[in-house]
Formats: structure tokens, sequence, C-alpha cells
């Protein structure tokens, strides 16, 4: 994974991801720094409050010291110290975070200006060679069509008899001047285009391989030093708010979750094209047509018209494939992303389906639900009407049709552009023995990629829940207990399936809510039933599947 190989194209798009990443990391230390504001602020507000509020004693004024006030005044207190520890929050931010950011922002702006001034150059002297190249083309072009010319007057007048043998002697000294300089010119564009040839090959192979490279790992390091910075955002806070650890350490597992190479994965597949680099420009001869005398006097045959080449067309081939970092040609978007190149729309296709996949999911889950409800509202009419479930059923169940004929529609069309990006695969396979081609590189009607889990797709996996009581309660083996609950609330249970429970009792828990806001319980006794989930505060064990706590 190497943006010198994926992204040799995309010089203008690494400029622009480069200076964005520099532009987050400054707006990341601006959020840093107005949260250090709030956090002094904060801290001489509290103090301020503190002080307005804290009595002031004199020997004259002795208040009684109740139980309240003694709570207050202390409460005071531990406020004053709570102002200290934001205050030392704010010191630690901007010392760790701020002014590291701030300095490692300005190191990357040097840097990335280096990178992209060498990257400039080097396009800079790959077009200068490239004119010198067409130039001695087009004089060597020039030439040979001066020399037939001189050759169509040389057979004129060797053919005329009326014409003297001077005039036919100096019409022949004049082509073999023309012939002369012709070969010397094609000498020239030979040489020319060899050094053209070479030194595109080294440009796109060496030269911007080594700069972007360069870019990337300058842009990975930005990454982590946002990571590790996020690291001591969290750590400020963690050493002076116990309270808050849980939260702290969501924060500390959000920073450690950033990963550079992924990154540059993407980068890889958003600027990613599906095109390969120009290969090398064909000599194009144009003397070919120069018919040269052998001896005095001496006729050669005509020219065969077929075999002249249009340099025209020629030229017009190649044209397209010279300029790397030109504007793309922009259409309308269509619903089969078929605007978009191969690749992309491939990785657009995907998305799409699994947000269709993971909207399908919801609405399977919510008719699950809908239908153990509605079941239970069937054996316990008491707590509520099972037909006014039904229409909010039946639009689950018309969401789900519709989720699936687009899910259809979707992969028909992902099927379709991996074939043939298959197609192109193997194709581009076979031309890669024959010519120097970097290994994984993409065509420009598809793209490849080494990961075979990419193109592993299945319909998500359907999660069947129990739709009666009764026939969970007659299984022969007890279900394992998967945590504990408290009761809240006292609850009376007189309907069938239910549990009556005291406030305060403990009871196992057997099987968690499955969204119709009951939970199955049990007795230490053995007696089994459904509590209301707003009754008790349920604590899953960590080693269960699904473990939570509610609170």
């Amino acid at each position: 994974m190497s943006w010198g190989t994926e992204l040799w194209d995309q010089f203008d798009n690494l400029d622009k991801h480069t200076q964005w990443g520099i532009d987050f990391l400054e707006k990341y230390a601006k959020f840093v720094k107005e949260r250090i504001e709030i956090e002094q602020n904060y801290a001489k507000q509290l103090r301020n409050l503190v002080k307005k509020y804290c009595p002031k004693r004199s020997p004259k004024d002795e208040e009684p010291r109740f139980t309240s006030c003694i709570a207050f005044f202390n409460i005071l207190n531990e406020l004053n110290d709570y102002a200290g520890q934001r205050e030392v929050v704010a010191e630690e931010m901007g010392h760790r975070v701020y002014g590291e950011l701030m300095r490692y922002s300005h190191d990357l702006k040097t840097e990335r200006k280096m990178h992209l001034q060498e990257g400039r150059k080097a396009q800079q002297y790959l077009d200068m060679c490239w004119k010198q190249m067409d130039n001695s083309k087009k004089k060597f072009e020039r030439e040979c069509r001066e020399a037939e010319k001189a050759q169509q007057s040389y057979e004129r007048l060797d053919n005329d008899t009326n014409a003297t043998k001077a005039d036919v002697e100096k019409a022949k000294q004049q082509l073999n001047l023309r012939t002369h300089m012709a070969d010397e010119n094609k000498n020239e564009y030979a040489a020319q285009l060899q050094n053209f040839n070479g030194e595109q090959h080294k440009h796109y192979y060496i030269v911007i391989p080594q700069i972007y490279k360069q870019l990337q790992e300058m842009d990975e390091r930005r990454t982590i030093k946002l990571s590790e910075c996020y690291k001591g955002f969290a750590d400020s806070e963690r050493k002076v708010i116990p309270i808050i650890s849980k939260c702290l350490e969501g924060m500390i597992l959000a920073a450690k979750s950033v990963d550079e190479h992924r990154d540059s994965q993407l980068v890889i597949d958003c600027f990613k094209s599906g095109f390969e680099p120009p290969g090398d420009f064909p000599f194009e001869d144009y003397s070919q047509n120069i018919y040269r005398t052998i001896s005095d006097g001496t006729i050669s045959t005509p020219k065969q018209e077929g075999m002249r080449i249009d340099s025209k067309t020629t030229v017009g081939k190649a044209k397209g494939k010279l300029w790397l970092f030109g504007k793309k040609p922009k259409g309308p978007a269509q619903e089969d992303f078929s605007h978009l190149p191969p690749e992309q729309r491939r990785k657009k296709l995907q998305q799409r389906i699994d947000e269709l996949n993971r909207e399908l999911q919801k609405e399977t889950d919510q008719k699950d639900a809908l239908i153990k409800m509605k079941d239970v509202y069937e054996k316990n009419p008491q707590m509520g009407d099972p037909g006014s479930l039904q229409p909010k059923l039946t639009e689950t169940m018309s969401n789900m049709d519709r989720l699936r004929m687009e899910i259809h529609k979707n992969e028909a069309w992902l099927s379709e552009v991996e074939g043939k990006v298959a197609a192109r695969s193997d194709r581009r396979h076979s031309s890669d023995i024959n010519h120097l081609v970097t290994q994984g590189r993409e065509s420009p009607e598809g793209s490849y990629t080494d990961d075979a889990n990419q193109e592993v797709r299945g319909p998500p996996q359907q999660h069947a829940h129990p739709n009666e009581f009764d026939d969970e309660f007659e299984d022969d083996d007890p279900l394992p207990a998967i945590g504990h609950c408290k009761a809240i609330y006292p609850f009376d249970g007189h309907n069938e399936g239910t549990l009556a429970m005291k406030e305060g009792e403990i009871l196992y828990i057997i099987e968690e809510d499955k969204g119709d806001g009951w939970t199955r319980a049990r007795r230490h006794n053995g007696e089994e039933g459904y509590v209301p989930t707003s009754y008790i505060d349920v604590t899953l064990e960590k080693n269960s599947k699904g473990a939570v706590t509610y609170i």
C-alpha cells in the first residue's frame, strides 16, 4: 500500500489532502484552545462562587453547627478543590496538547512545501524533455517531406528527355543532401525519444513514488500525532476526574482506534482512478517513403500510398495520455453510479448495499419485536390491543420488501461491475508478462485488489426470536443465568407468565429484553417469569454474549 504506485496521477488531490490534514490539525488545536479557555473561566467562576457563599467567621458570630450547614461548608471546600483541578486540566492541555500541536503544525507546513516543490520540479523537467522530443520529431517530419519533394523532382527530370544532364545531376545532388539531412534528423529524433521514454519511466516509477512516499509518511505521522494528542486530551481529564473514568476510557479507546495505514488506503480508494500510467511513445518513421537511387540513371519504383503513416492519427492517439493532471470530465450523477470510474463505482455500490442491509436488519428486528409484543397482547389482553400493532407490522413488512428489491437491484449492478473488472484484470495479467508494469496496477476500465475478502458478500444473518411465552417455559433444561437484577419497585405479577417481586429483591436474569419492555428472570427457588424492564436495575455478566449494564 503506497501512494507512489496507487496514486501516481493524483498530485492535485494529494496536495489538497495534505493541506486538509494540516487544516484539520489546526482546527483541533483551536478546539483545544477554546476548551482551555472554558476550563479557566469555569474554574474562576467556581472560586468566585465559593468565595461568595463561604461564611465569614468572627468571634462574636458563632453560627449553630447544623449537620446541613456543615455539609454545605464541606461542599464549598470540595468545590474549591474541584476548581483547582479544573485549572490543572487547563494547564495540562495547554502544555501537552495545544503547544505541541502548534509546533508540529509549523513543521508540517515546512515539510509539505518542500515535498510539493520537488514534485512540481520533477513534472516541469519531464515536460521539458517532452518538448525537446516533440521538436525533434517535427523537424524530422519536415526534413522527410523535403526529401520526398527532392525525390519527386529528381524522378521528373530523369524521365524528361528535354532535361539537360546538368539539371539531372543537380537534382540528384539535392536529393542526396535532403536524404542525408533526413537521416541526421531521424537519428536525433530517435535519441530524443529514447531519452524521453527513459526520463518518463524514471519519473513515474522512481521520482514520483519517492516523493509521494515522503508525503504519505508525513501524513501518517500527522495521524499518529493526532492520536497521541487525543490520548493526552483524555489523560488530562482522567487524572483529575475519576468519577467520569468510564467516559474517559471511551475516549482513550476512540484514540487507540486511529490507524495510519488504513488512511493511506483510501486516499487511495478515493482518489484512485483505476487508470494506468501512460506507456512508451512509439517510434514514428517518416523516412520509409524515401527511395534512394542506387546508381546513376536508375529509376526507382513508384511509391506505395498504402505505406504512408498518418502522423495526425498517431499523435492524436497519444495526445490524451500525456497530460496527467488535467481536469476530469464531469457528468450528471446516475443512480447506478455509471458516471464514476469502475473502482469508485464498485465501492459506491458496495457501500449502498451495506447500508440497505443494515436498514433491512433494523426492520427485521422491529418486525420480530412487534410479533412478540402482539403475541404477548394476545395472551394478556389487559396489557394492550393486538390489533393496534397490525398497521405498524404491515408498514414494516412493506419496508422490508422495498429494501430487498433495492438490494437485489444494486447487487445486479455490482455483479456487472465486478465482471468487467475481473475480465480487465485477466487481460492486464497477460499483458504484464511482456511489459514492465507494477503488480496490482489498475487498468482504465477497472481496478484490481489483492484482498479476496472484499469480493465475498452475502445476505445479513437473520436472528430468530421466540414468539410465545409458553414454549419457553416448556424447555426441559433451565436456561443459564446471564446476570442479575435488583427490583427498584414492587410488581404484583398477576398476569399469566409474569413473576411477582418485592422492592429490593435480587433475581437472576436468564433472557434479555428483546425490545418489548419485558425481561425474563428467575428466583433462587427456580421460579421463572417476565418482569417489567423499567422496574429493575439489570447487570449482565461480562463473559456473557451482549453483556451490558442498564443504569
